[in-house]
């Protein structure tokens, strides 16, 4: 019989095709349960935001999905718990200064790992989201990726709740316009655009995003 989350997960892929982006299930909300029933699902990506019930829930995994699954932290991240992020993730979304990369960077170096992450940008200007602004974020790459044993993969970043489709447009087209102006301008390639949530990523796969980070839509 198939589970919830699988008929979720078809029901998202049929809507999205033919972009295949990287589904990435935010569990952040949901227990190890979720977890299992979206590996059995076939996802392998999972997202998690507060850092202690995140680690008690990874170690209460089977070992077989533990080391066959990436680990996404998406949430604001303070410094004292970085130690602890960079041990049990595989991804970091939310570098959003370079005072926090300087800290992943260092943490990274002591754990003898390189820590991918993608940089925040705050597109809508929100005060009460974080994030570098369109213009930071130019001088704020030169500085980060100089730092060792950091990734930058791409770029993050969030919507306002319940904007309309042409607020939704106007960001995400400017998240992947900034994205290929530093791709230009440091003659890199920056290959991870996380943009595009439950209530969005219909339109965010239009504007080249790869990583989806889907919670309710895939659980409930």
């Amino acid at each position: 019989m198939q589970s919830k989350v699988s008929k979720n997960l078809l029901q998202i892929q049929e809507e999205i095709a033919p972009y295949k982006p990287n589904i990435i299930a935010v569990t952040k909300y949901f227990d190890e349960k979720a977890v299992i029933e979206a590996y059995q699902a076939g996802l392998r990506d999972f997202a998690e935001s507060r850092v202690n019930d995140a680690i008690e829930k990874i170690n209460r995994l089977d070992k077989q999905i533990r080391e066959n699954s990436r680990f996404h932290f998406i949430g604001h991240l303070q410094t004292n718990k970085v130690k602890k992020v960079v041990e049990y993730f595989d991804f970091i979304h939310s570098a959003d200064s370079v005072r926090l990369a300087e800290i992943i960077s260092r943490e990274a170096q002591n754990q003898g790992k390189i820590q991918n992450i993608l940089l925040q940008i705050n597109i809508s200007g929100e005060e009460q989201k974080f994030g570098f602004s369109p213009d930071e974020v130019f001088q704020a790459f030169e500085q980060i990726r100089q730092l060792p044993s950091i990734n930058i993969l791409g770029l993050m970043c969030m919507t306002p709740l319940g904007a309309d489709e042409s607020v939704l447009e106007n960001i995400f087209s400017e998240a992947q316009g900034l994205k290929e102006k530093l791709e230009s301008s440091y003659k890199c390639c920056l290959r991870e655009l996380s943009m595009g949530m439950s209530q969005d990523y219909a339109v965010a796969v239009k504007y080249g995003a790869t990583m989806l980070r889907i919670g309710r839509k895939l659980f409930k």
